[in-house]
């Protein structure tokens, strides 16, 4: 019997994949709910599971084959299983076929002087539009068509001029993005075209919350099973924030604007895939362990490629840590819909002036990238005051005045 094995759908809204890795070869014997292939969508990777064990062909009935990075919809047939083969003795995989190394295209060989015509050196119109996206003449291109004129494939394979080398190894390397790298670059792009981006700045004395983690983590951690971290403070202080500047936790639909009595804050992630925003729903009923247990737990998903599409999606603020990797300051770009995003940051012993004197405290610059669109400068400012002030006051502003209970010690 052979079973045909079709691509499922990842999500509502997606129609699409790509195959990112072929996990197994033709002719290999695959058991029952073995990876076969990790699938890309323009949300997530996804494993590919074998609905039956048996030999596998990677290509459909009519021998239309799947190579990596190649473009598939959604429920069309990728490989087929001969669930009536037999196991190879000793659990080997079947021989797979040897592939054929494709033959190397030869360089365009230069048109003689004699052969010349009028077309020589002529750029097609896709080849100029091309050379244009990389800034190139087509004087500086060798043309490989008809009477020297300059093809697509010309143009696609030019390299832009480093200047003169000097010696030394010079060489390049090409790869295709992965769907999701490509679908993160359209948002950020379209975030920067479509939204009235401003970004407003503060910074924040990290001391009172470093004093609470160096008294509590130990406990914390020994109750809870998690790190007392920072995204909690800065969790619950958003969350704060946001009731008090609900224009922030608003989004542009048309001509009106969508506000929201719920937080689900998106966390910027670095994947193995590229960027990732799992999100935290409805942070405002979580307590600070409530939300270091979702955030170990989503990262760890989009770290090992288990995070869903239904986990990325959504979400109407988000935050993004830049401080892990060393970042003094940045400007977040907004992730559309949404219409705020705030920005953390290394922490830095500076001097600073206290009651007149000057100290030296941890200090972290914060900054909110905002849409001027739905917010005013007033309300983005006074929504980093009110982060920066719950962070400097975590003990009555975001615990009450009670650290055991908030801590749920």
């Amino acid at each position: 019997m052979i079973l045909e094995m079709k691509v499922p759908s990842p999500g509502e809204s997606i129609t699409e994949v790509e195959i990112a890795e072929w996990l197994v070869q033709d002719g290999d014997y695959v058991e029952k709910d073995q990876a076969i292939a990790e699938v890309d969508s323009d949300k997530a990777t996804l494993e590919l599971p074998a609905e039956a064990s048996g030999i596998i062909t990677l290509a459909d009935a009519d021998g239309n084959r799947y190579e990596e990075g190649d473009p598939v919809v959604v429920g069309a047939v990728v490989c087929l299983i001969d669930t009536s083969a037999a196991k190879p003795e000793g659990g080997e995989a079947a021989k797979t076929e040897v592939k054929e190394e494709a033959p190397k295209k030869e360089a365009p060989k230069p048109v003689a002087e004699s052969s010349k015509t009028y077309a020589t050196g002529t750029a097609s119109p896709a080849a100029k539009k091309v050379l244009a996206e990389k800034g190139m003449s087509a004087s500086a291109v060798s043309g490989s068509g008809r009477d020297g004129r300059i093809t697509k494939e010309d143009a696609v394979n030019a390299v832009p001029s480093m200047g003169t080398p000097t010696g030394g190894s010079r060489g390049t390397s090409r790869s295709k993005m992965s769907m999701l790298r490509r679908k993160v670059a359209e948002r950020l792009v379209e975030a920067k075209n479509t939204t009235a981006m401003l970004t407003t700045f503060n910074e924040v004395n990290m001391t009172p919350i470093f004093e609470l983690r160096k008294l509590y983590k130990e406990d914390f951690k020994a109750k809870h099973g998690v790190s007392l971290g920072f995204m909690s403070f800065f969790s619950l202080a958003v969350v704060r924030a946001l009731k008090m500047y609900p224009a922030v936790n608003s989004m542009i639909d048309g001509k009106e604007m969508l506000s929201y009595d719920f937080v689900d804050i998106s966390i910027a992630v670095s994947g193995p895939k590229g960027l990732m925003v799992p999100v935290i729903r409805n942070a405002e009923n979580l307590s600070f362990r409530g939300i270091e247990s979702e955030v170990k737990r989503l990262a760890i998903r989009a770290r090992e490629g288990e995070i869903t599409v239904d986990e990325m999606t959504g979400g109407t603020f988000t935050i993004t840590n830049g401080g892990v990797f060393g970042s003094m300051l940045s400007t977040p770009i907004i992730n559309p819909p949404q219409s705020g995003i705030l920005g953390m940051h290394n922490i830095i012993q500076r001097p600073i002036a206290v009651d007149g004197k000057v100290e030296i405290h941890p200090m972290m610059y914060v900054a909110l990238s905002y849409d001027h669109r739905i917010i005013d400068g007033k309300e983005s400012v006074g929504f980093l005051v009110a982060i920066k002030e719950a962070l400097e006051s975590p003990e009555e502003l975001l615990m009450d005045n009670n650290v055991m209970k908030a801590l749920e010690m």
